[in-house]
Order: C-alpha cells, then structure tokens, then sequence
C-alpha cells in the first residue's frame, strides 16, 4: 500500500485546492472543474509560460496539459528556441 500524500493547494489561482488531483493526477478532470482548468491552463499559456511549466504547476501531465489546450481552441506555438547562424 502507497503512503499517504499530504493534502497540498493546487497552486491555482483561482480554483479550489485540489486535493485528489495533486495526490492523484490519474483522477478524470470533467464538469466545471475541466472548464476551470481549461482556462487555467490557456491563459497562462497565452502569457508565454510552457506546456511543462503550466503541467508541474497543476501537478498533471504535459500530454494532459497540450490536451486541454488543444480542446480549447489554442494555437500552439512552435517548438525550440533561438537557433545558431542563419537559416538554411
């Protein structure tokens, strides 16, 4: 049997802590809590955070994560950072 896990605050602002979600983040997300979430996660991906920032914020998955964004309509930004030289 597993030790039990401290109850901790989802670390989102503005939802209600999430207990089972931070102890178990295989928990289904549905209803008005996805909702919540959804735009959680979209609005501080618009901000500029990254899918795996936002992920270990709400204690989910970074497949989780480009899910929820991707239902909502989100447009993704592309992969990497600066690249060295010019393009070729």
């Amino acid at each position: 049997m597993a030790p039990e896990v401290p109850p901790r605050s989802s670390g989102v602002p503005g939802l209600p802590p999430a207990e089972s979600a931070r102890t178990d983040p295989n928990r289904q997300v549905r209803g008005t809590e996805r909702r919540e979430l959804t735009e959680f996660v979209s609005v501080e991906y618009e901000k500029g955070k990254s899918i795996r920032d936002i992920a270990s914020t709400i204690g989910r998955s970074y497949g989780f994560v480009h899910r929820l964004l991707a239902e909502s309509g989100t447009e993704l930004r592309t992969r990497g950072g600066a690249r060295k030289g010019p393009r070729k």
